[in-house]
């Protein structure tokens, strides 16, 4: 199924920089600021080795997502990929896994937010945020690729103080950087399985397709852009805080980089992480809530959502009701529960989705060397799928059982009307 009239279509106004710094401001959000303890408790000093696991397989999915993005410039990303190259099932449920994990995640990003921002009124800030960043998004695109430029300036900066005040410190030790074994090969591939999502963001640059000028060129130039500078930010933060707190100690940590400039002997950089912290997931929501509104409107072109959330507002040629959709949902979910420690499933949805990917970029070339890279991102997504921890991959099992059944149920209800 397909779109027709460009009054539906959305405005191509994003070059190259814009969408290195969209993806830049998905990728170095806040998962960098949080992820390495859980990562060191799994792998321990062999956290590194995760790092390097992660970014082969985030590498093999943004090399198919680029390919397929330059073929079908729309929006929607996986969802439209999966349906073109391997049927509409497989869209669907591409789809469904990015819409109801990223949503789960939008909240925790929100949440994440009102944690740094004001502790006391966590739900109260991320429900402000969430409000504020929709309505950045709804006035057109551009506007949020200026916010996230300044959000990537500050993160940046921040990361790069962390570094320089950890490695430049007496309580800098290069032994503490040597690889032991105490996670095992299960330890690091749930390192990976969890530092990977620090890498997820370069989706964004796909999902935005309709959204990007002379995509067949920008996109694949784009995503490996702004997945190597994310990789070499990630692996300068992860040799810091390592060298100082040592595999024990970041696995202990509550805030591993917070913590890591304190035992350098900087504590008055504490309060500058607790902001960069705060502005970094504020990037990782405003990529967020841009993406799945994308997805949403792709789904909803299909009538697998309410077409009306398919509409495009004719001034700032943004998808809006599919946005205040998402911002409504999004911010009843941080007014109401707390989602921040309940998000594994949305790690098993992000992974079904770039299986997706890679199946689909398997099916563009049959010559077995355009093969590789596809064959080893769908193995390397199913893996580690199933090394997240056990509730995370259950959830994120039964997340993705209830959307093939509203799947079935759908064409149940098609097939009666046409008969």
């Amino acid at each position: 199924m397909t779109h027709s009239g460009a009054a539906s279509e959305l405005r191509r106004t994003l070059g190259v920089g814009d969408a290195v710094v969209i993806g830049l401001g998905s990728m170095v959000g806040a998962g960098i600021f949080a992820a390495l303890g859980p990562a060191a408790r799994a792998a321990g000093s062999a956290l590194l080795v995760g790092l390097a696991v992660a970014a082969v397989v985030a590498y093999c999915n943004a090399t198919s997502s680029a390919r397929l993005a330059a073929l079908y410039p729309a929006s929607g990303g996986t969802y439209v990929y999966g349906r073109e190259r391997l049927g509409a099932f497989w869209g669907y449920l591409a789809g469904w896994s990015f819409v109801v994990g990223k949503t789960a995640s939008c909240a925790a990003m929100a949440l994440t937010v009102g944690a740094y921002v004001w502790p006391e009124q966590t739900h109260a800030v991320a429900v402000a945020a969430v409000v504020a960043l929709t309505a950045v998004n709804y006035g057109g695109i551009q506007k949020s690729a200026w916010l996230t430029r300044a959000i990537v300036a500050v993160v940046l900066a921040v990361l790069a103080s962390v570094v320089v005040v950890c490695l430049g410190s007496g309580a800098s030790e290069a032994g503490q950087l040597s690889v032991g074994t105490s996670g095992g090969a299960g330890g690091v591939l749930q390192a990976a399985g969890l530092l990977f999502f620090a890498f997820a963001g370069y989706a964004r640059i796909a999902t935005l397709g309709e959204e990007v000028r002379d995509p067949a060129r920008t996109i694949p130039r784009a995503i490996p852009l702004a997945l190597g500078i994310a990789l070499a930010v990630y692996v300068c933060v992860a040799v810091a805080v390592l060298s100082v707190l040592g595999a024990d100690g970041l696995g202990r940590a509550g805030a591993p980089l917070a913590d890591a400039v304190r035992a350098a002997g900087a504590p008055g950089m504490v309060p500058v992480v607790r902001v960069g912290a705060a502005v970094a997931a504020l990037g990782s929501l405003l990529a967020l809530i841009l993406g799945v509104s994308r997805t949403t409107l792709a789904m909803a072109r299909d009538r697998y959502l309410p077409g009306a959330l398919s509409a495009v507002h004719p001034r700032f040629q943004v998808p809006h009701r599919a946005e205040l959709a998402v911002g409504a949902v999004v911010a009843v979910l941080a007014a109401t529960v707390d989602v921040r420690g309940a998000i594994g499933f949305s790690s098993f949805g992000v992974l079904a989705y770039y299986a997706v990917a890679n199946a689909s970029a398997w099916t563009l070339d049959p010559a077995p060397k355009a093969r590789l890279l596809p064959t080893v991102g769908l193995v390397g997504c199913v893996v580690l799928a199933f090394s997240l921890p056990g509730v995370s991959t259950v959830v994120g099992a039964a997340v993705l059982a209830v959307g093939v059944v509203a799947y079935g149920v759908r064409r149940r209800v098609v097939g009666r009307r046409q008969v």
